[in-house]
């Protein structure tokens, strides 16, 4: 089974224009993301999937620049960009990441995707019910169950947000989510805001001599030996999926 991993990503941003390509130490959010993915055993493709817009072809460009695949569809329709993604690239098997997680943990990643090659699920993600840091999040399914999402899923949620179709009718598809062994939702690890960035630089920096191979492990031993830096975007409040409508 082919295993595509397709990562979102657009330079519009709310909170952070254009986070994705900021830069730590002269290297985009993005590049980081990138070459720790690319540790993954199960990966067998990865993927940028970004919008038409003009704005975001400094993601091409970057793409291009790394020799990195890349697909471009709709900016508000994120469903339909994964599905006509993974369609081009002939994924058997997506993995949903966000380009917002510079700092996602491969093996966590191949958790994930293994719990799925494993078993009979047809979504298995480390979402459903929180207990990894923010910024580890991994979603995985099969190609089938994306088609039936993109050809079924009509509200404005469900196309923005790619899987709530999937997780929201647990009597239609067989879900499983992981745990980890001790509640670490609270830790923030994604990108999103100014204080994000503070924080994930503060990290990068820490382990620049590890040239970007440290683990989720690694990352809570740090911050709890400097539990002040943990309070720099402890304020933060997740953006929140609006299921209404």
């Amino acid at each position: 089974m082919k295993v595509v991993a397709i990562i979102q990503a657009r330079m519009g941003s709310t909170r952070l224009p254009g986070k994705v390509l900021k830069k730590i130490n002269n290297k985009p959010l993005l590049e980081y993301q990138i070459e720790r993915l690319k540790r993954s055993t199960y990966i067998d493709q990865l993927v940028i999937a970004t919008t038409n817009k003009k704005s975001d072809d400094a993601i091409v460009e970057f793409c291009k620049s790394v020799g990195l695949s890349y697909f471009r569809g709709s900016e508000e329709d994120v469903l339909s960009r994964y599905y006509e993604a993974a369609k081009y690239f002939a994924a058997e098997v997506v993995v949903r990441i966000t380009s917002d997680c510079p700092i996602i943990d491969p093996n966590v990643v191949d958790y994930v995707i293994a719990t799925f090659k494993n078993n009979e699920y047809d979504y298995v993600s480390n979402t459903l019910e929180r207990s990894y840091p923010r910024g580890m999040d991994t979603e995985v399914f099969a190609i089938n169950v994306l088609k039936k999402a993109y050809k079924d899923a009509y509200k404005p949620f469900e196309r923005e947000h790619v899987t709530p179709y999937i997780y929201l009718n647990p009597e239609m598809f067989k879900l499983y989510n992981l745990e980890y062994m001790t509640d670490q939702s609270s830790h923030r690890w994604t990108v999103d805001t100014k204080e994000d960035f503070i924080l994930i630089e503060k990290i990068l920096e820490n382990f620049k001599s590890l040239d970007n191979d440290f683990s989720m492990e690694d990352t809570l031993s740090f911050l709890n030996k400097h539990p002040d830096l943990k309070e720099i975007n402890a304020d933060i409040e997740q953006k929140k999926v609006d299921y209404k409508l």
